[in-house]
């Protein structure tokens, strides 16, 4: 048989895939929008052109021939992925709508993501974002999140994550707390001046440094610092930095702003604050989810949006 011949018979094939999908001609012309009658027909005319018997019919049920049970299962994969082709190219003419859930540490969520969702909404006008700022790291199943923003260093196995970008941690503080206090040259100075911490767990903080350039436990300097204010949150230390209240350590994404701006100053450059925040962002979502359409688009957004870090310059 000729090839213009077999390709008039790939709706019969597509007829008969249904059948056998659907078990019976009735449901299988329910399925197709059809009569019984032309789902019979459509099979006869396969069978006579294949010269063999696909389907032996009785009144209740079709039972596949050998030769019938090899063309289903040797097409099936191959309609199926017509199938999902032809449906994301229709996703293609539609716009992306829906409600995307999106939990994120506080600080960033005010400093860097909000500032963005402006030009999120511009590009998918029919998805809403719905955001819950929280530095607690949630279960995002359990809570009914589509995806979570985690400053954290580790992520569950039970979840699939992304990476955003890298940040880092910096020693701030202001011109005038510097001119009445004076600039530490070494991380031990630290322990002279008020700082502002994050305290992990309870009480005074510990900041670990490292020497730019040397990235091993020998060259680790721990300084037990204390000062006037400490805080669960980034943004409250570096507005209480920007009251001169002292020195704080604050991640990348929250100093950036203020350090732009003339601000806030970087201090102890030659030195890497260590262990106080993660070295990187990432977008999380469960493992085994299929993922919306609005959602892969805020997900590929954040990607884009974040691909730079924060520079500080």
């Amino acid at each position: 048989m000729d090839t213009q011949k077999i390709e008039a018979l790939w709706t019969h094939l597509h007829w008969l895939n249904v059948l056998a999908s659907q078990g019976t001609y009735t449901a299988a012309a329910a399925r197709l929008g059809v009569s019984k009658a032309a789902v019979s027909q459509r099979i006869a005319e396969l069978e006579r052109a294949a010269g063999v018997v696909l389907v032996q019919r009785t009144t209740r049920s079709v039972r596949f021939t050998e030769a019938g049970r090899r063309l289903v299962d040797d097409t099936r994969e191959d309609f199926e992925r017509i199938a999902a082709t032809f449906a994301s190219v229709r996703e293609l003419a539609d716009a992306v709508r829906g409600t995307v859930r999106v939990t994120a540490p506080v600080a960033f969520a005010r400093q860097q993501l909000v500032p963005r969702l402006a030009e999120f909404s511009r590009a998918y006008p029919e998805v809403r974002v719905q955001l819950e700022l929280s530095d607690r790291l949630t279960s995002i199943a359990s809570e009914g999140f589509d995806l979570a923003i985690r400053h954290s260093a580790n992520v569950p196995d039970t979840h699939v994550a992304g990476k955003l970008c890298d940040t880092r941690s910096v020693i701030v503080a202001t011109h005038a707390y510097l001119e009445r206090r004076g600039t530490p040259r070494a991380p031990a100075d630290l322990a002279q001046h008020d700082c502002l911490y994050y305290p992990r767990p309870v009480g005074s903080g510990v900041w670990s440094f490292e020497k730019v350039g040397r990235r091993n436990e020998k060259s680790r300097v721990n300084v037990t610092v204390n000062g006037p204010v400490s805080a669960n949150n980034s943004e409250v230390l570096r507005d209480a930095a920007l009251e001169h209240l002292g020195i704080a350590l604050l991640p990348d994404f929250t100093a950036q702003s203020a350090l732009q701006a003339g601000k806030l100053s970087v201090l102890l450059n030659t030195w890497r604050p260590v262990g106080a925040f993660a070295s990187q962002l990432h977008v999380v979502r469960p493992h085994g989810v299929q993922v919306a359409r609005a959602v892969k688009c805020f997900t590929d957004f954040l990607r884009q949006a974040f691909r730079d870090g924060f520079p500080l310059e």
